[in-house]
């Protein structure tokens, strides 16, 4: 099954997973575990029964907790088959807003670690079984086609923006205010108290890098190791994360991916080189404008195709099937049955309040429209797309976030590929030069956004050295990267099972 479709039916799951009953918003709470499944569903790996599941309560508003409104985080933990667990390491699968819970079954397949490891997965305040926030389901990505700069496109597509936003604030009530980085590390911090920790460990990739170094600043006591995985630049503001896209993915899709479908005509038949595949996707894109195809996965437009290629080059292993889509919708082979699943709107909603509410977006609607003039002349397959665009409508709170500067916080391990597309290595660099003690493991040749668990025995080593055995490295190092696959090869060391179970991992 598709990483992602599994991923989303894995939320699912999780979601109608039991739950504790409310308890006061406190330290003195106790989580009353359960097993996650009654049953456990197919296709998932030996040890996922042991996967318990519960909740606690958290105020809704920690800079005025006695105010008597409270929500629900929902969380679950994977301790060792045998033995005690030496120590607790705290997930996040990133996104930011991506639902957790299922994040500890990734590393069934590294006993190193969770046979020496209690470790948590949660679902942020708003999202997953937690308590929720919701853009009702409004989403102008869909058939508005952002390379159209005419002025009926660009007011539907910006007048759609602007709904989002209202959507995104008023759908999700009061509690959408207070989905933030400042209020959901302070509820990361209370869990380490209920479940009674001095000190927890932190494994988060992408915007997990991002909630990491954050809940390091506010409470660089209680932080024992910290690996940061795909790194977003957390040292600087959330809109220049999302600036980079267009540069990060580009680079991707040009250095790895074109040439990959070229080396491979014989299967694909798009072009012997990356440039005759990368004109066959142009003309594809443009037919797809003049005449949308139906597949049963649902409708593709010129924004279907962008986004199937951009989800897809995060990691190497989707690479077959997205050449594959796109060779059917060019007509270069004959089509098969396929499916694809979309994302929780409840992820949704929680990204677009944490990146609008945590700080100021700079510019309007002038502004956006410049900006994606420009990044999408430079890098066209994604650079026309804004995230951040529903932030320059927003009513944003007063929130105040202290900055990160790794001072007197613990070692930091930041684990970065250098073509990862959706945390592009120059931000990863930046925030290692910006944090204090933290150490660069830079994988060379690389572009998979998520590295330690999927299959590089090189930077697995190194973080389990670490991250288990607490041996933290003393300067910068590198890892080779793991060479992209022949068609249909699946990866070693069940990789590809461990891809499937693991939530987005990124926006």
């Amino acid at each position: 099954m598709h990483r992602r479709k599994l991923a989303a039916a894995l939320a699912a799951v999780t979601a109608t997973a039991l739950i504790a009953p409310p308890a006061q918003a406190a330290a003195t709470q106790e989580i009353q575990w359960r097993q996650c499944f009654g049953t456990v569903p197919p296709g998932f790996p030996p040890g996922s029964e042991r996967l318990e599941c519960g909740s606690f309560t958290a105020p809704m508003d920690w800079n005025n907790p006695n105010n008597g409104k409270t929500i629900t985080i929902a969380v679950s933990r994977l301790r060792p088959k045998n033995g005690t667990a030496k120590s607790t390491v705290f997930t996040n699968p990133g996104g930011p807003g991506g639902p957790g819970r299922t994040m500890p079954l990734i590393y069934l397949d590294r006993p190193k670690l969770s046979e020496n490891a209690e470790i948590i997965g949660i679902d942020v305040r708003g999202t997953g079984a937690s308590s929720n926030v919701t853009c009702g389901n409004v989403n102008p990505v869909g058939v508005t086609d952002p390379r159209d700069r005419s002025k009926a496109n660009l007011d539907l597509l910006y007048g759609a923006v602007e709904l989002q936003a209202e959507f995104c604030q008023t759908k999700s009530g009061e509690l959408g205010r207070y989905v933030t980085t400042d209020q959901t590390v302070k509820d990361l911090d209370l869990l380490r108290q209920v479940l009674g920790k001095k000190k927890v460990s932190w494994l988060g990739y992408s915007g997990g890098s991002w909630m990491g170094a954050y809940y390091a600043t506010y409470f660089p006591k209680t932080l024992d190791r910290i690996v940061l995985d795909s790194n977003a630049e957390f040292t600087g503001p959330w809109q220049g994360v999302f600036d980079d896209w267009g540069m990060g993915f580009e680079r991707r899709f040009r250095v790895d991916f074109l040439p990959w479908v070229a080396k491979y005509d014989n299967v694909f038949h798009l072009g012997k080189t990356a440039e005759e595949v990368r004109q066959a996707y142009e003309r594809t894109r443009a037919k797809l404008a003049e005449q949308p195809v139906t597949r049963p996965e649902g409708v593709y437009y010129p924004v279907t195709l962008d986004l199937l290629l951009r989800g897809s080059i995060y990691d190497k292993y989707n690479f077959a099937g997205a050449a594959q889509t796109l060779a059917e919708l060019a007509g270069a082979v004959p089509a098969q049955l396929t499916a694809q699943a979309s994302y929780p709107d409840a992820q949704a909603g929680t990204a677009y309040s944490i990146v609008c509410n945590d700080m100021p977006f700079r510019g309007d609607r002038r502004y956006l429209e410049r900006d994606a003039a420009r990044d999408g002349a430079k890098w066209p397959l994604v650079g026309y797309y804004q995230i951040m665009a529903p932030c320059a409508f927003w009513d944003r709170p007063n929130v105040q976030l202290k900055r990160p500067t790794g001072i007197g916080v613990a070692t930091t391990l930041m684990v970065q590929s250098v073509r990862d597309p959706a945390t592009p290595l120059e931000g990863a660099q930046k925030a290692h030069r910006n944090f204090n003690n933290s150490v660069l493991l830079t994988v060379e040749d690389e572009g998979d956004h998520g590295i330690y668990g999927f299959g590089n025995e090189c930077v697995n080593d190194i973080v389990e050295r670490y991250l288990v055995d607490g041996v933290a490295p003393t300067k910068d190092l590198t890892c080779p990267g793991v060479p992209l696959p022949v068609p249909g090869e699946t990866a070693k060391n069940s990789l590809t099972r461990t891809r499937e179970l693991a939530t987005q991992l990124g926006w």
